[in-house]
Order: structure tokens, then C-alpha cells, then sequence
């Protein structure tokens, strides 16, 4: 692991934090590899029930680092893999069946975007602010965010924040569903925090097969997603998670 990315597994719960805070969390190579590798191990141990994404300094995540793509020899290949090496991250979260926490104080824009957009609950501070910025040097979205900022909060809201300069507030974000909570600012790493606790001490394995069931309807047909539904419960239901607690509920 590198030290922009930082990997700690607890009692089920990894964090994985963003640490390059000098430069606003953005990514260069090594951050990209990081996340990678950081990413795609906590989804691949069987004892992580949770995970919690968060970040170092006053912003969550700034994107790509500009100064760094200023330097790249060969722009337009360097660009494309580096995307392609944080989309690894991305979707090794988003089709995952491990539910994921983003605490998101400060500032995101850009590529921070898609990092939010792949956590399944967000928790902003108050004085948060949340945006598309790439054309602000001339670039298109990547890191999800054309995929997945349409479903959070639909095509029009999704075309408005990409085609202005413009930052939401964190009571914005929240009313158009980008976040699930605003807490004060000093509060968003503990109230993270808390809510992955909740997932690693409750029935974990029936959030994430909700996460999971949930992200995987848009790409699939109506039918295949009962199907999957039907089986899932019925798999659930024989599980010592679902066994205590529905004999505890028929003996009310």
C-alpha cells in the first residue's frame, strides 16, 4: 500500500483514508494505485462487514491533480490509464456486496465526485461543497461519475451540475440526494463512523446483499431482478444472522 492511500482493517471494518491533504486529496499515479490496491483487498477479505472511506485535511477529494497532468509526457495515454486504474477501485466497491460509508468533509469536485458517487451513504458537514468542475480545465467526467451521478439525482440535475460552474452546498447536496446526512463539521468522521459500526455490528450480510441487489437493478431486465431477489432471501433466510432474529421476532 502506499502512504497516499491507507488501508486499516478492525474488527470488520476497513478504512480506507485519502492522505495527500497537501494537495486536496487529488490523485496522481501513486494515489491511483493505492486506491487500487486498497479498494480491491478490503473487498476481497471475508471478515470486512463494512467499509469507510474517508479522507485527510479539509477536503475529501479534489479529483485529478492538474499540476501532475501539467507534467505528464504523454498526456492523453497517462489520463486514460489513470482513469481506468481508479475506475478498478470504483467498481470494486460498487459491485461489491459490502456496504460503503463516504465521509466527505470539505470540498469534492471532479474525479472526488465518482469516489463519492461509489460509497452507498455519504455524510457531509455543513460547510461542505460538492461539484462537477472538469471544464474548468477543458475535461469531460470520468470516475463514474456519467454513469452513476444520473441515477443519484437524474438526468436534468446531473446536466445542470456538469454543464455550470457550480458548487452545491452541503443542504443542496442533501436535497438533491448526493449525501445522506449534513452534520456539523467536526462531526462527520464520528457519525461515518457510527453508521459502518451499525452495518459491522447488525446483519451485515443482509445489507450488503441489498446494496448489492439495489446496484445491480438499473443493468439488469425486470424478471432476472425478482429472480435474484427470490434466491437471495431464500440463501438469507438459512443464515445465522436471519435464524436469531426471526425465531427472537416469533417469540414476541
Amino acid at each position: 500500500m502506499t502512504d497516499a492511500v491507507l488501508l486499516e482493517i478492525d474488527h470488520g471494518l476497513a478504512r480506507i483514508t485519502l492522505s495527500r491533504p497537501d494537495r486536496l486529496n487529488a490523485f496522481n499515479a501513486d494515489m491511483a494505485e493505492g486506491w487500487a490496491r486498497a479498494t480491491r483487498e478490503a473487498v476481497a477479505r471475508e471478515d470486512v462487514r463494512a467499509i469507510l472511506v474517508r479522507a485527510e485535511g479539509r477536503a475529501f477529494c479534489a479529483g485529478g491533480d492538474v499540476k501532475a497532468m501539467a507534467e505528464m509526457a504523454d498526456r492523453g495515454e497517462q489520463m486514460t490509464a489513470l482513469a481506468r486504474r481508479i475506475n478498478d477501485g470504483i467498481r470494486a466497491l460498487v459491485e461489491s456486496s459490502v456496504p460503503v460509508v463516504a465521509a466527505a468533509q470539505g470540498t469534492t469536485a471532479g474525479g472526488g465526485l465518482g469516489i463519492l458517487l461509489a460509497s452507498d451513504y455519504a455524510v457531509t458537514g455543513m460547510s461542505s461543497k460538492i461539484g462537477s468542475l472538469y471544464a474548468n480545465v477543458g475535461l469531460s467526467p470520468d470516475l463514474s461519475v456519467s454513469a452513476l451521478l444520473g441515477r443519484a439525482v437524474g438526468e436534468r440535475r446531473a446536466l445542470q451540475l456538469t454543464l455550470q460552474e457550480r458548487l452545491l452546498s452541503a443542504q443542496q447536496a442533501l436535497d438533491w440526494g448526493l449525501v445522506a446526512e449534513v452534520v456539523p463539521d467536526d462531526a462527520v468522521s464520528a457519525r461515518a463512523e457510527e453508521i459502518a459500526s451499525h452495518w459491522v455490528q447488525g446483519a451485515a450480510d443482509a445489507f450488503g446483499q441489498a446494496k448489492r441487489l439495489l446496484r445491480a437493478a438499473p443493468d439488469r431486465a425486470f424478471a432476472a431482478q425478482l429472480d435474484d431477489e427470490a434466491m437471495t432471501i431464500g440463501r438469507l433466510s438459512l443464515g445465522p444472522e436471519a435464524e436469531a432474529r426471526i425465531t427472537a421476532f416469533a417469540k414476541r
